[in-house]
């Protein structure tokens, strides 16, 4: 029997282009579906760092322009991975300075309903049998609302018979524009309503994709239950409570080749479960990087972070003193909100070293903290799944985290039963504020007073496999069940 053609629909695949967990995602799921023997090809925008790196593309057809979405033509290329991938080759939408939702100063792209809704038609043109190439896609996997109405035109414009699966990623962000765009993007009248693309008299495009999709994923299990209650639902709750029969929620993986101490050519000394003693070495080299107390003793607590109200920085920097007279020291990676950043540069200027910070991101230095570091801290008011806690669980550096989404399904909190068990991995606190963060560091200087309970906390978190091998065969199930439906 041929092997399933699945078509992954993305706005950002790293390392071409990426804001966040969407573009590892892309990265690393399309790959471990290959390895099950899935045909998983992937479709992305042709931004020009798109275009730069996959230099080698060949121009294998045109797509027709449609009311106000323009021509484009469709490249094939090959991902430094080796996944076949198509790109979307249309200058006039993509061939622009800046991100790849907004300019450089920071506002969205007027036209990013007709750069995505682009996207989101040439997608379900290459699973219809107009398409343009030879093969055929049997099911379209789209990911948030820049990719939303892929489930839509598959349904709508084209004869609707090829299932669609739409992962959410972050239901905060909804792709909602004005009414007008659905005539603009060749879309019908009667769609415009509750059972259709229709939210609060606007147009959402990630509201289309959770109303036309045979399916729908989201990136762990407690976040699937999350987005159906009013708290946390972004007012999609009553729909993806409607649709709850056709909601799964599996967990993201890591790329365990990139995220590997044993192996990582990012940071000072590699180690392993067996060699943890190496990992002191990694510690004072953070320590020295900047600028903090070359203690080997002393607690050093980290954060790689964005400075947004989701990720709960803030509640870190309000108990921040108390930390420090734990004793401890504290070094922060982050770039977002300007007020937060100005109060981290104020901390850190105020608090030399105790508490350092480097605003913007850098790949190495995320690496050296994961890596020297002796807690990481996630105090995420709410957390989709995320990445860091499980990649400091492979670096032996037991994570403190807010007990929400994702982070509630990959780290077991330490209690007496979890260390008896040989379970616990991490530190959970249950309410998103600031003196429950402060119990969860007390609970995690503690323990890290007991140097046997300290290296089984760390030897039972670089135990687990977080691998993207499940999370593949999950979804590999869900496209067999579909297809064959």
């Amino acid at each position: 029997m041929p092997p399933l053609r699945i078509l992954y629909v993305t706005p950002e695949c790293a390392p071409l282009v990426k804001t966040g967990g969407l573009g590892d995602v892309a990265a690393a799921l399309p790959v471990a579906l290959r390895q099950l023997g899935l045909d998983a090809r992937l479709l992305l925008p042709g931004y020009p760092a798109v275009l730069a790196a996959l230099a080698g593309a060949r121009n294998i057809g045109s797509i027709d322009a449609i009311a106000r979405i323009p021509a484009a033509n469709l490249l094939e290329a090959e991902l430094p991975t080796g996944v076949p991938a198509w790109v979307v080759d249309c200058p006039l939408l993509y061939d622009r300075d800046g991100g790849p939702y907004q300019d450089a100063s920071g506002a969205d792209w007027e036209d990013n309903p007709l750069r995505f809704g682009l996207l989101s038609r040439v997608a379900a043109l290459l699973a219809s049998r107009h398409s343009p190439v030879a093969w055929r896609a049997q099911l379209v996997h789209a990911n948030d609302w820049q990719t939303g109405l892929a489930p839509a035109y598959a349904a709508l414009a084209y004869d609707g018979s090829t299932p669609s699966i739409i992962t959410v990623h972050n239901l905060a962000f909804q792709g909602i524009f004005a009414p007008h765009w659905v005539a603009d993007l060749g879309l019908p009248a009667a769609s415009f309503g509750v059972d259709g693309v229709e939210y609060h008299g606007r147009f959402s495009f990630l509201k289309a994709g959770l109303f036309y999709a045979s399916a729908i994923t989201t990136v762990s299990p407690t976040y699937a239950s999350e987005i159906q209650q009013k708290a946390m639902g972004m007012g999609l709750d009553g729909l993806l409570a409607a649709r709850r029969e056709s909601l799964t929620g599996i967990l993201n993986g890591i790329d365990t080749t990139v995220w590997d101490p044993a192996n990582d050519p990012l940071i000072p000394q590699r180690y392993d479960a067996a060699t943890l003693g190496r990992k002191a070495f990694n510690k004072r080299a953070l320590q020295v990087r900047f600028g903090l107390e070359p203690l080997p003793d002393i607690a050093l607590l980290g954060a790689v972070t964005r400075l947004t109200a989701q990720k709960g920085l803030d509640l870190l920097l309000d108990v921040a003193e108390a930390v420090l007279a734990l004793p401890a020291q504290i070094v922060i990676v982050a770039t977002g909100d300007k007020v937060l950043e100005q109060r981290l540069r104020a901390l850190s200027a105020d608090r030399p070293g105790r508490l350092a910070s480097f605003i913007g991101f850098d790949e190495t230095l995320a690496h050296l903290v994961e890596a020297g570091a002796d807690a990481f801290i996630m105090p995420s008011r709410f957390e989709p799944c995320g990445l860091n806690q499980m990649y400091s669980q492979r670096y032996g550096t037991p994570p403190i985290v807010h007990a929400t989404g994702g982070l509630v399904d990959s780290v077991v909190d330490c209690t007496l039963e979890s260390l008896a068990d040989g379970m616990a991995t991490g530190f959970k606190f249950f309410a998103p504020n600031a003196d429950a963060l402060m119990v969860a560091i007390e609970r995690c200087a503690a323990a890290r007073g007991d140097p046997a309970v300290w290296r089984a906390l760390q030897r039972n978190g670089m135990r687990r496999d977080f691998s993207w091998n499940t999370a593949a065969r999950e979804y590999g199930a869900i496209y067999a069940r579909l297809v064959a439906g």
